[in-house]
């Protein structure tokens, strides 16, 4: 009864009271003496402890159980966290451990572990997911398949550490991996078309090709993946590096072949339907190497094609040597006659048939060396050009002073007739051109003389010394400007007499003057009796001596010009000598007659 009377007891008014009270009351209607209440009294008390210690077993058993459960629930809470690197869950457990109950623990532990298993199935998912990229990105850039248990292996063994600065290196990684991928297929594609290029122009199978290298580079789906490794690349790099000296190989051969092509098209003038077959390549000769990209042109069918047809012309070439070798000497005589250069005679048209004739020389080595000769020709042309362009102005000069000569000995000059005005314009700008016709000779002397000083060799016009024949021609030049300077002084004195006869026989025409019918010079009677106006041709040129230019003289020296020029020096006024050659006609007659002498008619 002392137990049920201890503080830990229920109240008095509970119903174990009540019920022992219940049991007392029994008791004493029963009769029950003392030693048997006491014994029950005792039993009763003997069970209710054996009740209480159950309990307390039981209680003790859950604390245990609830115990060992909370430390696996942190002991999986720290695990997790450690595996996923995330401490933040495991000091919250700390602050709260020490003022949270056994079950409270527990219900607060358990929602984390979950949480933390979630994040680390997402996790390994993650992994999982970044390695198999990982393990075939790398497969397709070292050429190797992997097998897809070693992607789990490797995450089994790795699963210790899921933290997300782990996952960061994966995916870093991966990035590194992709862009390196995608570098790589970039490469592979630049590298694919440029076989395909130059599988174009060669004309050769582009499938084959780079079938050889990998059979995947061949595939044109969208979806297909072609092969990156190194293996693929490096194949690929070969393959460019042989097409290109192949297609270096063919495009030296095609220019050496069309090169042939064009000379001997030239040669034999071949009509431009034979030529035409082949203007798809005859570009080749003035494009580099990398600007021939047409497809098909180096194809090994196109290059047989023209050697063929070199052989053939070449053939045709033997059949018609000596027709080529007469036609190449013709053509180097035209360039000589151009420059004003004489042509070896060694290799004459007449020396060339007799040769060929004879078998005493091969067509070929005749052939070269006209062509050689052309070739000197125009070198020496080219270097004579600036003297050559002297030359033409100075027979244009001299062609203008022959046509004012011309000119100023027509009376009908001054005419109002069509085109006259045109006439005195060109009249003017030749008396400005002829007074620099002396300069121009003195400057084409020392031009002369300055390029046969730097190459050492005499420059010859037509066969004759340029120097000597410019020499000449100053000589003459100023003998014929003494010669007119003496004309002129006679002329004067002439004037002079004339005047004095005037003033002692007067100014009236004589008897005989007026009685003859002779007319001043330059003009003629016609059948009705009047005056008809004739070009006065030899009123200057008749006292003076002739002057010859280069045309002229090779007109002499050979058959290429046949005209002959005759020069003034200056510009005179015909109209005035005119007059004076009448004055001077009729001064003649009045002292070639005695006064009072007959009139002559």
């Amino acid at each position: 009864m002392q137990v049920l009377g201890s503080p830990t007891s229920v109240h008095a008014d509970t119903t174990c009271s009540s019920l022992l009270r219940e049991l007392q009351h029994i008791w004493n209607e029963i009769g029950e003496n003392e030693l048997e209440k006491d014994r029950m009294l005792l039993e009763l008390e003997r069970e209710c402890l054996q009740v209480y210690r159950r309990k307390v077993d039981a209680a003790s058993s859950d604390r245990a159980r609830l115990h060992q459960s909370v430390a696996a629930k942190e002991a999986e809470l720290a695990a997790l966290s450690a595996v996923l690197g995330e401490l933040t869950f495991n000091t919250e457990t700390q602050n709260d451990k020490r003022f949270a109950t056994l079950k409270e623990k527990l219900a607060s532990v358990s929602p984390l572990v979950e949480d933390l298993k979630m994040k680390k199935e997402e996790r390994i998912k993650q992994f999982a997911d970044v390695k198999a990229q990982i393990e075939k990105i790398s497969g397709e850039i070292s050429g190797y398949s992997q097998i897809n248990g070693a992607v789990t292996n490797c995450l089994n063994m790795e699963e210790q550490d899921l933290s997300l600065r782990k996952l960061t290196d994966y995916q870093t990684h991966l990035h590194n991996l992709q862009k390196e991928k995608a570098g790589r297929l970039n490469k592979v594609l630049e590298y694919v078309n440029e076989v395909h290029s130059l599988c174009g122009v060669l004309g050769l199978d582009f499938g084959k090709t780079v079938s050889e290298v990998h059979p995947s580079l061949d595939e044109t789906g969208p979806e297909q993946s072609r092969n990156i490794s190194n293996k693929t690349l490096e194949g690929l790099e070969q393959v460019i590096v042989k097409l290109k000296a192949e297609k270096k190989a063919r495009v030296q051969k095609l220019k050496d072949v069309v090169g042939s092509l064009f000379e001997l098209w030239n040669l034999m003038d071949s009509p431009e339907e034979e030529r035409s077959h082949f203007r798809s390549i005859t570009f080749i000769l003035r494009s580099s190497e990398p600007e021939i990209i047409e497809p098909g042109v180096l194809s090994l069918d196109i290059i047989k094609q023209a050697t063929a047809e070199v052989e053939r012309l070449t053939k045709l070439k033997a059949s018609r040597m000596k027709e080529l070798v007469l036609k190449k000497r013709s053509e180097l005589e035209d360039i000589c006659r151009k420059a004003h250069i004489e042509p070896d005679m060694s290799t004459s048209a007449e020396k060339a048939n007799a040769l060929i004739d004879s078998g005493l020389v091969d067509p070929s080595e005749l052939l070269a060396s006209i062509e050689a000769q052309i070739t000197k020709v125009k070198d020496e042309a080219a270097s004579r050009k600036e003297i050559m362009d002297r030359i033409d102005r100075w027979l244009a000069a001299c062609e203008e002073e022959n046509w004012l000569e011309d000119y100023n000995q027509d009376e009908n000059r001054y005419s109002a007739g069509r085109g006259a005005h045109i006439s005195l314009k060109r009249a003017e700008k030749a008396r400005i051109t002829i007074t620099k016709i002396p300069a121009m000779v003195e400057n084409l002397i020392n031009k002369t003389l300055a390029w046969e000083g730097e190459r050492k060799m005499t420059f010859l016009y037509d066969g004759v010394r340029l120097v000597s024949f410019l020499e000449d021609y100053k000589l003459t030049r100023q003998s014929r400007e003494e010669e007119k300077k003496r004309y002129r002084d006679q002329k004067k004195l002439q004037d002079l007499l004339l005047t004095e006869k005037e003033a002692m026989y007067g100014s009236k025409p004589s008897p005989k003057r007026c009685n003859s019918f002779r007319k001043p010079n330059g003009y003629r009677a016609n059948g009705n009796g009047s005056m008809t106006p004739t070009p006065r041709r030899n009123s200057v040129g008749c006292a003076t001596p002739e002057l010859m230019t280069p045309r002229s003289h090779s007109g002499r020296q050979n058959g290429y010009f046949r005209e002959t020029r005759r020069l003034s020096t200056a510009p005179l006024n015909f109209v005035a000598i005119s007059k004076e050659d009448t004055m001077s006609y009729a001064s003649t007659s009045v002292f070639g007659s005695e006064p009072g002498s007959p009139p002559q008619c």
